[in-house]
């Protein structure tokens, strides 16, 4: 005797443990995940109108342009020069392919910008402190650098790839940002754009 065969249904979850799917109830949670993002968005946008987030750190080297050895980003930027900040790590390849361009970069312009270096090798399991000295030492690396205290820079800046260079204006202004290498020609056409106007 042929078994009459079970029509199958279209959607195999649609009455998962004997209950029925609830289609509003996927899009009420959409909704909401929506709303999240949204939220979180605005308020990065947020904090960074209210000014650049603050962070700690110690300098190897440049205490003279930072004004110490333990030094807050705010008394770095915003003070009328262009800023460029850089985080790297002493491991990371692509951060030690570009600091000798960043290095070319800084001694051309002088005191006209401040280029920093920020070591953050501790949090992203790229360096110790001491193999970030031995680098800047051994590629002759000059321009100032100092290492964060605190991972939570990262999150602050949403530093998703390493490395990643920021862009201030004169007035303290975070007004591009660029994650990954960054060739020192192209580091100095950003520069003489901000430069140019004003910045």
């Amino acid at each position: 005797m042929l078994r009459r065969s079970r029509q199958r249904s279209k959607h195999p979850r649609d009455h998962l443990d004997g209950r029925p799917r609830r289609p509003w109830l996927r899009a009420a949670i959409a909704a909401a995940s929506l709303t999240a993002i949204a939220t979180v968005a605005w308020s990065v946008g947020a904090s960074h109108d209210a000014g650049p987030p603050d962070f700690a750190m110690i300098a190897y080297q440049g205490q003279d342009v930072l004004g110490g050895d333990e030094v807050r980003f705010r008394d770095v930027v915003g003070q009328g020069v262009t800023v460029i900040l850089n985080f790297w790590a002493a491991s990371c390849p692509p951060c030690r392919a570009e600091m000798p361009g960043f290095q070319e970069v800084a001694d051309a312009y002088g005191d006209a910008i401040v280029l920093l270096g920020v070591d953050v090798g501790a949090f992203t399991f790229l360096g110790t402190h001491e193999q970030a000295r031995a680098f800047l030492g051994e590629y002759d690396i000059t321009y100032p650098a100092a290492y964060a205290v605190d991972g939570q820079v990262l999150r602050d800046y949403e530093v998703r790839g390493m490395p990643t260079t920021l862009f201030f204006d004169a007035s303290g202004k975070q007004v591009a940002k660029h994650t990954g290498f960054l060739p020192g020609p192209d580091l100095r056409e950003r520069i003489e754009d901000l430069l140019a106007e004003g910045g």
